[in-house]
């Protein structure tokens, strides 16, 4: 991030609303209630109906990856038609996120059999099935340079590094306990470490393991962009940012959504974050102003791209695309 947007981010975020205790335990999300909107006044370009229950997204050039269930699917929409144009069926639920490199989308796959499965992006056709293990559900997978990553234990203590060109682990790599969600940028993998409030930094030539960062409590879901890293904290429901190069935490702003699952990822200069019955929340990257955040059924996970926003309903199977330019208007 430019170092003249850090005392901004300071003052912005030091003027947040605190999320109680109380209000922790019970999973309210009160949100910020001085910049929120009814859910139901955005227009969607497009709906799509993807399953009886709807979840991770993906972005790629050409296409919108979604997966659903009943039954168990990795669905392509083709963003210039709003078509569905290929369907990949599941052994079982699509659990840790998505990831696309090296001409394939990976699926890390949960069940009684969990595995790790490679889809081609140019035939839709499953390549390989690996007996590799996702960490379990609400963890993540990506994709760096040279090799896919992912936390394949479940104490969350070993991130795995895939040759994609053998489909085998080549490296394992030690990482705080409670980590599970990984996420490649430029020459570093961040894993959020969930149980110990940390944000790590490996590596991602060597697999050294750089630094170990305090962030907020819970921190799950990450994104990157504009020279920081941010994690959706679910203890509280807030976000932190974390400068790249420095590897400093410069501050930690309420957005009230705290809970189980959510998503976060990065474009158009602003952060975006999503949550049950909170679709939308919207942050200015370069001050930390919360712009906007938007509040009614739906939300989960999200995705920017194609100049839209990529919301799902989880539990009613649903992916929302919404112009962006609507949520950035003054």
């Amino acid at each position: 991030m430019p170092r003249v947007a850090i005392a901004a981010l300071i003052i912005v975020f030091s003027t947040a609303p605190v999320v109680t205790a109380q209000q922790n335990a019970s999973n309210l999300k009160p949100g910020i209630p001085a910049v929120q909107k009814a859910f139901s006044s955005l227009k969607p370009s497009a709906t799509f109906k993807i399953g009886a229950t709807t979840d991770w997204v993906l972005m790629t050039d050409e296409a919108v990856w979604v997966v659903g269930s009943k039954p168990y699917s990795l669905q392509r929409i083709d963003p210039a038609t709003n078509k569905i144009v290929a369907k990949v069926r599941l052994s079982g639920e699509a659990c840790s996120g998505l990831a696309f490199g090296f001409g394939s989308v990976w699926v890390p796959v949960c069940g009684r059999k969990p595995l790790l499965a490679r889809v081609d992006v140019h035939t839709n056709r499953i390549t390989a099935v690996l007996p590799i293990a996702p960490a379990g559900p609400e963890g993540g997978i990506t994709a760096s340079s040279d090799s896919i990553w992912m936390v394949t234990d479940k104490d969350g203590t070993t991130l795995s590094r895939l040759d994609p060109a053998t489909n085998a682990v080549g490296q394992r790599i030690a990482i705080p306990a409670g980590s599970f969600n990984p996420l490649a940028s430029g020459d570093t993998v961040w894993i959020t470490g969930h149980d110990k409030d940390l944000l790590t930094a490996v590596d991602a030539t060597s697999g050294q393991v750089l630094a170990s960062i305090p962030v907020g409590p819970k921190p799950r879901f990450l994104a990157s962009g504009g020279g920081s890293v941010w994690t959706l904290n679910q203890g509280d429901g807030s976000l932190t940012c974390v400068e790249m190069e420095s590897r400093k935490t410069i501050a930690t702003v309420a957005l009230g959504i705290p809970g189980p699952g959510g998503d976060l990822d990065y474009g158009a200069s602003s952060v975006w974050a999503s949550a049950m019955d909170v679709p939308i929340t919207v942050i200015d990257g370069r001050t930390g102003r919360v712009r906007g955040q938007w509040v009614g059924r739906g939300g989960d996970s999200l995705r920017f791209g194609h100049d839209s926003i990529w919301v799902t309903d989880y539990h009613r199977g649903l992916l929302w695309r919404i112009p962006v330019r609507a949520m950035l208007q003054p």
